[in-house]
């Protein structure tokens, strides 16, 4: 047993001080030390099959006990020489404690003035968080300055480890590394590592920089930085950001973000990105936020387009660029407001830039400036609103109108007593959009204002075995419109005013059952539904916001046909239907809901997009510009029979089922169904049918990009498959059985290890060119690649939202 004495220490805070490494520091090249020796423990056999890494640093429990002052230093060694001036050297296993920093050594000096502590002899430096090793060591005790040469050093938390020529302590919080080199690997395995020439450290400001920073991947160095910066913790710093590299069929794609740290509460990030096959685009994000406010503004600038868009050059040599500003904020307790401005140089900007794999999810850039108010009873809106519509080609008719501007006046519902209740909805707008009026339909080339009142009485009795209720609503609306150029017999003036009348009824039958040893509660509810909305002119009104729904189970039971307030469409019509429920009596969840229902017609629909009472919609025969289903769907006497089906069938799968059949022509008319499964261990298989007659969406006719001219058919099959904690694996594939085609083909594999991460995914998709025609489409093709360093963050192009979104219900494992 060594000997041991205690002492008072003066300021000894850089024994906790030379542990402030961070995972963006450097280590130096030099002999590796043993796993053992760097305080690894390797994972038992039983903890190491859902493990990323094979193990985890440890740090050893301390060799002395803790002192009652934390300011006491306690010492062991295995000999004392002490001088008559007061110097001491303590050699053979030597070991000081100071609260919870703890340094072995061969050899400790200790001068007379204590001003200092000198190690030598492969010395050990712990503090609970962090080790460091090294040959030599000098500690100033009163001052925050220290050294140590060839040192190795391990964060045991964000799994760091490396090594640094001479590391120096250089004031309070400030650290200097020369020649050193950091990484996340596991010891003996440098998948990757961060080399440097000279790295500083300023924990009290949360950044570092290096010079001559390489990275370098199974010792081959693949990237260089003259000089970088670097956040130390969760602050925001200033500097470069690790850039993304992709490759795919149209060649090199790298852009170097740089971040901008302007205040605490303001940032910006400015994004420089090299296509090989495109040029220099230049994507920029400022963001600011407060206590009341958030702004956000984005954007892309590319000077001088030099690849090909849609399969065809139209766009080489031309500007493309795209802004997204927002700002929203509160002005008190029920008022809030938002401003937003987007825009794009043209209908495929994100088609071509915007989006990873090549797809993108902007369907519209919106324009907005809005303030609400929400009260105990009324609800206030006022805005102005329009939208820049992505597709290219854009006719003139496919552009949206703005609202300039849209004011709305709500409320709930008034309790009057008796089960009565009242209930108003109001709206003004000044509709307008910049198109030639000669060639849009009639109905669409007026601009002008509507004013849209509707206020509504019902009542409701209900009790828990089945309800009744009644409503009406009073639909008044006025226009002032304005055709410009287009000579119209239409009115200028309009009016309408008519009652759209709804009684709504249900039961409700319940009863205990037992399936397979398991008690569940069944339900039966039939449901009733009247709805009466009276034939009327609307020839004379512009079609500024409406369209005609496709007929769906909520459909049934709801008195309006079209969306909006411009269409009302009429109806004569009783639905009625059943809904059956299984529900867990433990769980209180439905393990399985089937409905069927229908309605029956009591005279035809003539209200279509025209208004025109009188006239029955075209036949295709006769106009091929009409929706080819909308004939039939006038005169029919009763909806298709509508058949719904969602059944939890175990824990591990589900299904539903949807099927609209046509009782009359014997036809299906739509059917969709999936089987979905879910594994615990997060295993995914999804599988869909899609079967749509032509023309089922009443909303679109020829000539529209979502029309179909074909009886729609289509299979999509995806997998999600963990086949091991290191190993994902996607896939999907979308087939139109009508064109025997693909429209997407996918495959992909992400490898998670210990201090890395690849994603590898190769896509092949049909664009169809924001047309209604199959002739034009075209297929793309692209194979992605993204690395994940551990510690560092990705390079290459993100693949990993792509993952989520491809496959439902999938969540790979994170990189």
């Amino acid at each position: 047993m060594g000997k041991r004495c205690t002492g008072t220490a003066l300021a000894g805070h850089t024994l906790l001080g030379i542990f402030a490494l961070t995972a963006t520091s450097a280590v130096a090249q030099g002999e590796p030390l043993p796993a053992s020796a760097l305080d690894w423990q390797p994972y038992r056999p039983d903890e190491a099959s859902n493990q990323l890494c094979r193990g985890r640093y440890v740090m050893p429990g301390y060799r002395l006990p803790a002192e009652q002052n934390p300011e006491t230093l306690s010492v062991e060694a295995g000999e004392a020489d002490y001088a008559q001036n007061g110097e001491a050297l303590l050699r053979g296993d030597v070991v000081l404690r100071r609260a919870d920093s703890e340094l072995q050594a061969a050899q400790i000096f200790l001068p007379a003035e204590r001003q200092q502590v000198d190690a030598e002899g492969e010395l050990a430096l712990r503090n609970g968080q962090a080790l460091v090793r090294g040959d030599q060591a000098t500690l100033f005790l009163n001052e925050d300055r220290a050294t140590i040469d060839n040192s190795h050093y391990v964060l045991y938390e964000p799994r760091l480890r490396g090594q640094a020529e001479r590391l120096e302590q250089t004031g309070e919080d400030q650290y200097r590394l020369r020649s050193a080199s950091f990484t996340t690997c596991e010891p003996g395995e440098n998948t990757w590592q961060i080399l440097s020439s000279d790295i500083r450290l300023n924990q009290a400001a949360g950044f570092g920089t290096a010079r001559n920073a390489r990275l370098h991947v199974k010792d081959v160095p693949v990237f260089y930085w003259p000089w970088v910066r670097f956040p130390l913790d969760d602050r925001r710093q200033s500097g470069f950001l690790w850039p993304t590299l992709g490759f795919s069929n149209d060649g090199l794609d790298y852009a170097q973000p740089y971040y901008w740290n302007i205040a605490p509460n303001q940032d910006a990030t400015i994004t420089p990105r090299f296509m090989t096959d495109r040029g220099l685009l230049l994507n920029g994000e400022y963001r600011h936020m407060s206590e009341q406010t958030r702004t956000l503004v984005e954007g892309g600038y590319l000077a001088d387009d030099g690849g090909r868009s849609s399969g065809d050059n139209r766009f080489e040599g031309e500007e493309r660029w795209y802004i997204d500003a927002q700002h929203r904020g509160r002005i008190n307790a029920r008022s809030n407001y938002n401003l937003r401005y987007g825009g794009a140089s043209d209908g495929r900007y994100f088609d071509d830039f915007g989006a990873e794999f090549g797809s993108s999810e902007r369907a519209g850039m919106e324009r907005l400036a809005q303030v609400d108010y929400r009260g105990e009873r009324w609800q206030l809106d006022a805005r102005a609103q329009g939208f820049q519509r992505l597709e290219d080609p854009l006719a003139d008719s496919d552009k949206p109108f703005y609202r300039l501007p849209s004011l709305t006046a709500n409320t709930t519902n008034w309790d009057l007593g008796g089960g009565f209740y009242g209930q108003w909805r109001s709206n003004a707008t000044y509709f307008w959009r910049d198109v030639n009026e000669n060639l849009v339909p009639e109905r669409e080339a007026a601009n002008g204002s509507r004013l849209h009142l509707t206020p509504a009485v019902g009542w409701r009795f209900e009790k828990p075995w089945g309800y009744i209720e009644p409503r009406t609503e009073f639909w008044n609306t006025a226009y002032e419109l304005d055709y410009g150029s287009r000579d119209t017999d239409r009115a200028t003036s309009p009016t309408r005013s008519l009652l759209v009348t709804s009684i709504d009824s249900g039961l409700t039958f319940e009863r205990d059952l037992e399936l397979g040893g398991d008690g569940y509660r069944q339900t039966l509810e039939p449901r009733l539904n009247y709805a009466f909305v009276p034939r009327t002119d609307q020839t004379d009104l512009p079609e500024f916001d409406s369209y005609e729904r496709a007929f769906s189970w909520d459909q049934l039971w709801s008195p309006l046909r079209f969306s909006g307030a411009d269409r009302v469409g009429d109806l004569n019509r009783i639905s009625y239907g059943v809904q059956s429920r299984l529900i867990e009596d433990d769980a209180g969840r439905d393990r399985l809901t089937f409905g069927v229902g229908q309605s029956a017609y009591f005279a035809e629909r003539r209200i279509d997009e025209n208004g025109d009472p009188d006239t029955l919609p075209a036949r295709p025969e006769e106009n091929p510009f009409v929706n080819p289903q909308s004939r039939y769907q006038a005169t029919r006497d009763r909806s298709p029979l509508v058949t719904r089906l969602d059944w939890q069938i175990s824990d591990r799968f589900s299904t539903g089922y949807e099927w609209l059949y046509d009782d009359q022509r014997q036809q299906t008319e739509r059917s969709s169904v999936d089987v979905r499964y879910r594994h615990p261990e997060g295993h995914v298989v999804n599988l869909g049918y899609r079967w749509e007659i032509e023309g089922f969406d009443p909303g679109v006719v020829p000539g529209d990009d979502g029309f179909r001219d074909y009886n729609r058919e289509e299979w999509d099959l995806s997998v999600g498959y963990k086949a091991a904690p290191q190993i994902d694996l996607i896939g999907r594939y979308l087939y139109d059985q009508t064109n025997d085609r693909a429209l997407e083909q996918l495959a992909g594999v992400q490898w998670n290890d210990c201090c890395y991460g690849v994603q590898l995914v190769w896509r092949e998709w049909i664009d169809d060119n924001d047309t209604a025609r199959v002739a034009d489409d075209f297929s793309d093709r692209g194979l992605f690649l993204r690395f994940v360093f551990r510690g560092l963050g990705g390079v290459g192009q993100g693949a990993n939202t792509y993952f989520d979104r491809a496959i439902p219900g999938y969540t790979p494992s994170p990189l």
